[in-house]
This record gives structure tokens, C-alpha cells and sequence, in this order.
């Protein structure tokens, strides 16, 4: 999709996929499965417990049981099963825009409510902010939850174990479920520590979700894990079987493949994202100068503010917008620069006169593209 939806003159820097080779342990994984045949239906636990192990030995949690453990067939469609299982339909759901464009989808076409709770100046939660949303949604005593994004797409923000312990205490106070979206927990760069949520005090009833999809680019290898807290476990084994039959056997073989003996190239993937990171910046300086730009601490998304630029930011109503929707300097760069970036206004409120940028290519594509940029904000 990243490379085909475009024509090929244009350089898609959008979509978050890598433009990298498989991780030798889950091509070996795969083909040892095609070769012995086995391509029927899943079993066992032995993805979660990849998972497990690599969340001790990376994060230092050791809190990753597996009996509170469910696989599903993707975070988002884990998401959307667990706002079922603690919300009902009319009811709130917290995010903090700017963010991932589907969460409003998911949310609104299961019948939720989105409440924006508005990231601050800094681009890292604002605790005032997210207390008045949640005030908000528990309005008449119905239920409610938040949906985090832990670390931040688009910003790239990696969440401090105090602001997300401050997060905790908020949502017990308030009766707020939390689910913590951890799809691009690996994916932090030096400089930043990532934080399960459900290693913090008071998480004991929330939720995250995970998958090798984002760190080891398997996208098209559909599974996910959701994960319970110990006080959420009862209402994890309420989930309906079907969604179970919903991940690829060869999916969740190839993440557990991952997460289990992916680490050594998960770590030369960071070194490569990280000069990357440096690189862009760099161009930045030199071809946009005027661009706003804070450097992701996890992700591989840069998040541009390109409002300097005064151009039309118009494309329908903040967090409404299809993610294919472009608008303002998203479409400017498309048309004068060939270049495919994410459109700012589709991640909601705050979004508008953003682009999200994925750096996770080559560092020739990458120099191309900020230089095509330049060109283009400097064309009559």
C-alpha cells in the first residue's frame, strides 16, 4: 500500500511501514512453517509468552501474565472488542489530540463518544486538561474509558513513568478505564525509556495492547496481544471466542518469532532510525527552517507543523477526516514536491497545518524528499 497508492514519481513518506528486509529469525520462522506444511489453525501460548520474557529482559516488567492474556487479530480490532467488553454504546472515550487518525473511526463506528483531551504546548499530556475530559465523560455516571497512545503517534512522544503513574491516579479517581494502544512500545529511541502502563500504581484495572507489527514491520502478519490487569482479567475472559479466530497462524508465528529472537536486529534497526532521527533534523534546518519540529524520543514519525506556511488547512471537520484525506501542506507537498506525507488535520484537534512524516526509509529517500519539500515552499 505505502509504495502503490501514489504514482511512482512520488516519494510516500505517509503510512507507517519500514522500507527494511525481515528480520532473519522470523524469515527463517516462516519458512521453516511453509515447508513443514503448517498452516492450519493456531495454539498454545507461546506468543504471549515471547512477549513476556521480552518485557522482562527489555522493559524490566515482569508483571506480563500470560493467563491474563488474549490474542486478537489486530491492536485496533482489540481496542475496539475491549471498549465493548467496559463501555456501552453512547459512551465517552477519552484520546489526546493530535492522535492516531482510527482512533476516532474505531470509536465513533461502535457507537463511543470521542472526548479530546488536547495534548499540551510541549506535546506531552496536559493532566488538567485530561481531568476535564474525564470529569466530561463520567458526566450522568456512564461509564467511560480513555484510549492512550503509549508511545504517542504522531508525535512521538515516550510517556515518563510519573506522568503516566499521575495518568493512573486520575483515572481511578474518576472511574476511568484506561486501554494503552503499545503497538510501537520497542520502538524507542536512545535518549528515552519506555513505560508498560500496566506497570505503573493503580493500572490494576486497565489494558494494553501490543504486536510485533510496528517494531518488526509485519503489518501484513496480523496478530496482537491484549493484556490485562489483575483487576481486568474478568472482564478480558469475557471476550467473545470469534475474535480469537480472527489472527494468522503464520501472524502470530512470525511475531512470536520476533519478540523472541528478533532482538539483536530490533537493536540495529534503533541505531539506524536514530541517525535517521539526526539526519532529518538536519535537513530540516537546512531546506525548512521555518518548520516546527521536536524530535520524536520513540516511533520513527516526526511530526511537522508546517502552519507557518498560511496555507488551507480546510479538509473537513478535525478528527472526522479519512486517513486518506489530504489537506493544507500534506496536499501542497503531494502536488509541487511529489512527496506523500500524512495530512495533520485527520489526527484532530491541533492537527491542522501538520504533516506526520515517516523517516523510516533510505537516508537517500529521505534527503530526496526534504529537498523536494524545500524546493517546493520556495516555488513561485
Amino acid at each position: 500500500m505505502k509504495w502503490r497508492t501514489h504514482p511512482s514519481d512520488v516519494l510516500p513518506l505517509w503510512v507507517a511501514e519500514m522500507d527494511v528486509r525481515l528480520a532473519p529469525p522470523v524469515s527463517e520462522a516462516l519458512h521453516q512453517a511453509i515447508d513443514a506444511g503448517d498452516t492450519g489453525y493456531p495454539a498454545g501460548t507461546e506468543f504471549a509468552e515471547a512477549i513476556s520474557v521480552f518485557a522482562s529482559r527489555r522493559w524490566g516488567w515482569d508483571g506480563l501474565a500470560v493467563e491474563r492474556t488474549a490474542i486478537v487479530p489486530d491492536v485496533m480490532m482489540g481496542v475496539v472488542e475491549i471498549l465493548r467488553l467496559i463501555t456501552d454504546p453512547g459512551d465517552a472515550v477519552v484520546v489526546n489530540s493530535p492522535v492516531y487518525a482510527p482512533f476516532y473511526a474505531f470509536i465513533t463506528h461502535d457507537s463511543r463518544r470521542v472526548i479530546e483531551a488536547p495534548l499540551g504546548q510541549d506535546l506531552r499530556i496536559d493532566l488538567g486538561t485530561l481531568e476535564e475530559a474525564f470529569k466530561r465523560a463520567r458526566s450522568g455516571g456512564r461509564n467511560a474509558a480513555y484510549l492512550i497512545s503509549n508511545p504517542h503517534n504522531p508525535t512521538g512522544v515516550v510517556h515518563s513513568p510519573e506522568e503516566l503513574a499521575a495518568v493512573a491516579a486520575l483515572a481511578r479517581n474518576y472511574g476511568v478505564r484506561v486501554v494503552s494502544d503499545e503497538i510501537h512500545a520497542p520502538i524507542v529511541l536512545p535518549g528515552a525509556k519506555f513505560t508498560p502502563y500496566l506497570s505503573v500504581p493503580r493500572s490494576e484495572n486497565a489494558f494494553a495492547l501490543t504486536s510485533a507489527s510496528k517494531a518488526w514491520n509485519l503489518a501484513g502478519l496480523k496478530a496482537a496481544l491484549a493484556i490485562a490487569g489483575p483487576d481486568a482479567a474478568d472482564d478480558l475472559h469475557r471476550m467473545p471466542e470469534e475474535v480469537s479466530h480472527g489472527p494468522s497462524h503464520l501472524g502470530i508465528i512470525a511475531q512470536t518469532a520476533a519478540f523472541r529472537d528478533g532482538e539483536e536486529w530490533l537493536d540495529a534497526l534503533l541505531h539506524g532510525l536514530d541517525a535517521n532521527r539526526a539526519l532529518l533534523g538536519k535537513l530540516l534546518a537546512e531546506h525548512l527552517p521555518g518548520v516546527g519540529y521536536t524530535a520524536p524520543q520513540g516511533t520513527y514519525l516526526a511530526w511537522l507543523d508546517c502552519s507557518h506556511l498560511a496555507l488551507d488547512s480546510s479538509g473537513g471537520p478535525e478528527g472526522l477526516a479519512t486517513v486518506s484525506d489530504l489537506a493544507g501542506p500534506a496536499r501542497m507537498f503531494l502536488d509541487k514536491a511529489r512527496v506523500a506525507l500524512s495530512s495533520g488535520h485527520v489526527f484532530g484537534a491541533g492537527g491542522a497545518g501538520h504533516v506526520r512524516l515517516n523517516f523510516a526509509t533510505s537516508q537517500a529517500n529521505l534527503t530526496e524528499a526534504i529537498t523536494r519539500m524545500g524546493r517546493a515552499t520556495h516555488a513561485d
